[in-house]
């Protein structure tokens, strides 16, 4: 392949991503308020299009064509810089998630991974691009120069540095039993059934990642950086229009990212459950499994209350950390004790 080949096929896979990603936002939102109608006994969003399907298309024309402000004692570089400081890294972390493996309808002989870079520290890039999208929110209340803006970027900084720290603990025993950084090898280390994925010996990882990157997203019931009863809607409570559509559109599409490295690390990423059902496309059952996940974090919305900020903290320090560090020694001492380490020798593809 030539180098304006290669140039073309990357253009073609980041555009592709990134529709796809902007689309299922938005989407997303309408399922979201459709689920939470369902859960709360109401119609939910029922009058644009048919059954409401209309809706994120009404809901992005208005933002486009809405007016956008910046305050008179804002900086206004930042101010601007801010949403993209939050939205740019969240877009690059899918760089290396790999959506499965195809051969093109056969014109390849072997199969490839469905990846624009399917780089061997794959694990480290996504954990590195999205722990910087706290510095559009840092950005975004130091430049809008009011207190509610700032007290929410000083929540949003601490909560995401303290959960980070624990989705990091916690991906460490996936590497351990995988042998690997690389997204495709942790999937092809889980292949041949649902009992040879990591959710099984490492279940307490699996509920750590996932309540972690519900906080990381500042999901309910972990959303105090736009806690609304105190601070207006946080730190981008200065921000209208598109400029607004860019934070919830990096924090929707964290949401998307968490699943699908959920799904990718601990449920097999595209294998099937079963073998029996290896005919099913890997990109389907990894779109399903992450559907599910995503579904979770909206029933997570619709149920549990907001939890107070030390209550916040107290769960990812005296919790989820020292939980991660003793599953880390529990882990490498069933891997390496001798007459134990048959425990784990299932799922060592490495061994």
């Amino acid at each position: 392949m030539s180098g304006w080949q290669q140039l073309l096929a990357w253009i073609a896979e980041i555009l592709a991503i990134a529709i796809s990603v902007a689309l299922s936002v938005a989407y997303i939102t309408y399922f979201e308020r459709r689920i939470i109608g369902w859960i709360q006994v109401r119609k939910g969003c029922n009058r644009v299009g048919p059954a409401g399907l209309l809706q994120p298309i009404a809901d992005m024309i208005k933002l486009v064509f809405k007016e956008t402000i910046i305050p008179a004692p804002a900086h206004k570089v930042l101010f601007v810089l801010a949403p993209i400081a939050a939205l740019a890294p969240m877009m690059a972390a899918f760089a290396a998630v790999p959506f499965g493996e195809t051969t093109f309808f056969g014109l390849w002989k072997a199969a490839h991974v469905m990846a624009i870079g399917n780089i061997h520290v794959g694990l480290l890039y996504v954990m590195a691009m999205s722990s910087l999208a706290v510095y559009g929110m840092l950005l975004a209340g130091w430049a809008s120069n009011t207190k509610y803006a700032f007290l929410g970027t000083m929540r949003s900084t601490c909560q995401v540095i303290s959960y980070e720290i624990a989705m990091g603990f916690a991906l460490v025993p996936v590497m351990m039993l995988a042998g690997s950084l690389n997204l495709a090898d942790i999937v092809h280390a889980q292949e041949g059934g649902f009992w040879h994925w990591y959710v099984i010996p490492l279940f307490p990882m699996f509920l750590v990642y996932f309540i972690s990157g519900a906080a990381e997203a500042a999901r309910i019931p972990f959303d105090l950086p736009e806690g609304e009863a105190e601070l207006v809607a946080g730190y981008h409570v200065e921000y209208s229009g598109m400029w607004f559509a860019s934070f919830s559109l990096a924090e929707y599409a964290a949401m998307i990212l968490i699943s699908l490295m959920t799904s990718i690390l601990f449920l097999g990423g595209w294998d099937a459950p079963i073998p029996q059902l290896a005919f099913i496309p890997g990109t389907v059952w990894l779109l399903l499994k992450t559907s599910f996940f995503v579904f979770v974090f909206i029933w997570m919305r619709a149920t549990f209350p907001r939890y107070r900020y030390d209550q916040l903290m107290r769960l990812g320090w005296k919790v989820f950390l020292p939980w991660t560090l003793v599953w880390i020694a529990v882990v490498g001492i069933c891997i390496y004790a001798p007459g134990i380490s048959r425990v784990m020798d299932f799922w060592l593809a490495w061994r």
